[in-house]
């Protein structure tokens, strides 16, 4: 079995949080020299100029990035009406946050049962959220917030426009209610 594909599949499964040298050694059970040959091997392939991403040691744990000589393409990129949809797990995330603010990724995480990390940083990039301040929980963990261009994407003038969580609440049970009562039937 090849190791490094399998590391380099960890390491793109894992996305932004990385894995430690330790965690490496115990998913693939091996040793600490391995485990730095197998990084070592994945690092100088990525040198070459055919690839986009990069292994980079960040925070104690080795992640896959991209390279920065490129980013006036990442930016196009976050830039560009075609690509800048929302998905959506983003359009739960902002509202989770237009509804909470300001919040933490983990208090994000903790509403919608998932890690959101990558979309609150892609939601950044675009400039719907932004930095707001540190929390006081432990590691003083960042707050985020809606920004301007968050309203004016949604046509909002201010935050006071949101919908009522009582009004949401309202007609979704509605909607339950109508679909259950619809003259819609099954077929046996």
């Amino acid at each position: 079995m090849n190791k490094e594909g399998i590391l380099e599949g960890l390491l793109f499964a894992v996305g932004d949080e990385g894995l430690t040298l330790s965690q490496i050694e115990d998913i693939l059970s091996i040793d600490t020299d391995t485990a730095k040959e197998l990084l070592l091997s994945l690092k100088s392939r990525y040198e070459d100029d055919k690839y986009g991403i990069q292994i980079s040691f960040l925070g104690n744990s080795f992640k896959l990035t991209t390279k920065k000589e490129h980013k006036e393409y990442y930016q196009k990129l976050i830039e560009n009406p075609e690509t800048n949809t929302l998905s959506q797990a983003a359009l739960e995330t902002l509202a989770i946050v237009a509804y909470n603010e300001p919040l933490t990724v983990q208090g994000v995480d903790e509403i919608r049962g998932v890690n959101s990390r990558d979309i609150i940083r892609r939601l950044v990039a675009k400039g719907f959220l932004k930095e707001v301040g540190k929390s006081e929980l432990i590691g003083r963990p960042t707050l985020y917030a809606t920004t301007r261009d968050f309203l004016d994407y949604f046509g909002l003038s201010s935050k006071e426009q949101l919908p009522k969580f009582e009004e949401i609440k309202k007609n979704d049970e509605l909607l339950e209610t109508n679909l259950y009562d619809s003259k819609y039937k099954e077929n046996s």
